[in-house]
C-alpha cells in the first residue's frame, strides 16, 4: 500500500519556512544529498548554495547556521520513522509482532517506503542519520535546544515504542530506557558495521539480518526473562 507523510516541523528549527518555497525546498533536498556525500564536517552554506545556483546568504535566510539544518533533517527523519511504526502497527494485535516490526522499521528492512513531498531522498536521509544524527544533539547547547523542544520527535518515537513494550509486558520497569537504546543501537551498530567493523560481530553478505537478530535478542531475552 501507498502513502504520503506530510511532516511539520517546529517553528525554532528555522527562520523562514523551508516547505514554503522552491528555494527552500531544494536547500533541504539537496542538504541532504550533500551531506550524505561528503558528511556533515565538510559541508558548508557555501558548498550548498553553489549547488543549487544560488547565493550563500539566501541559505542563512532559512537557517541560522548548518547545525540548525543537521537538527531539522534527523527531526524531519524522527517524525516519518514515528509515523512509519504507527502505521505499520496499527491492524496488528499480536504485540510480539508489533515489536518486531518495530525492528524491521528502525533498520528498513522490508517496510513500503512511502512517498514523500517532492521526493525527499529517504535512503540518504537514512545514511545522515546513521552517520550525523548524534551530532544533532551532543552539543554545549543542548539544554537549551531540548527546552525549545527541538528533540521532540525523537522522544515522541521512544514513547511510541515504550508503550509497544509495555504492551508486550506491562510490568517492565525500563520502558523508555529500552526503547531508546534499541533506536540508538540500530544505527550505531550499522555505523560500526560500515566503517568500524572491530566494534560489531556484523559484517559481510546479509549484515542487517544477522543485526536484526541481535537486536531481537537485546529486546526480548530482556523482555522474556
Amino acid at each position: 500500500m501507498e502513502y504520503t507523510v506530510q511532516v511539520r516541523m517546529n517553528e525554532k528549527l528555522f527562520l523562514r519556512d523551508p516547505e514554503q518555497s522552491d528555494l527552500g525546498r531544494r536547500i533541504i533536498r539537496q542538504g541532504i544529498l550533500l551531506i550524505n556525500e561528503i558528511g556533515f564536517e565538510e559541508t558548508t552554506f557555501r558548498k550548498l548554495a553553489d549547488r543549487i545556483g544560488t547565493k550563500e546568504a539566501s541559505i542563512y535566510r532559512y537557517f541560522e547556521n548548518k547545525h540548525r539544518l543537521l537538527v531539522y533533517l534527523v527531526a524531519w527523519y524522527w517524525q516519518w520513522l514515528d509515523f512509519q511504526v504507527l502505521f505499520e502497527t496499527r491492524n496488528l494485535i499480536d504485540t510480539h509482532e508489533k515489536l518486531e516490526r518495530v525492528l524491521r522499521i528502525l533498520l528498513q528492512m522490508d517496510v513500503p517506503m512511502p512517498s514523500t513531498p517532492d521526493d525527499i531522498d529517504l535512503v540518504a536521509l537514512h545514511n545522515i542519520v546513521i552517520c550525523e544524527a548524534s551530532k544533532a544533539y551532543l552539543t554545549r547547547h543542548v539544554t537549551e535546544d531540548n527546552r525549545q523542544q527541538l528533540f521532540k520527535p525523537y522522544k515522541d518515537l521512544t514513547a511510541r515504542i515504550a508503550q509497544l513494550i509495555l504492551d508486550y509486558r506491562p510490568d517492565y520497569p525500563y520502558a523508555k530506557s529500552r526503547a531508546s537504546s534499541i533506536i540508538e543501537t540500530a544505527h550505531f551498530q550499522s555505523f560500526f558495521m560500515r566503517y568500524l567493523p572491530s566494534l560489531t560481530d556484523f559484517t559481510g553478505g546479509d549484515s542487517n539480518a544477522t543485526l536484526l537478530d541481535f537486536l531481537r535478542h537485546l529486546l526480548f531475552a530482556t523482555l522474556d526473562q
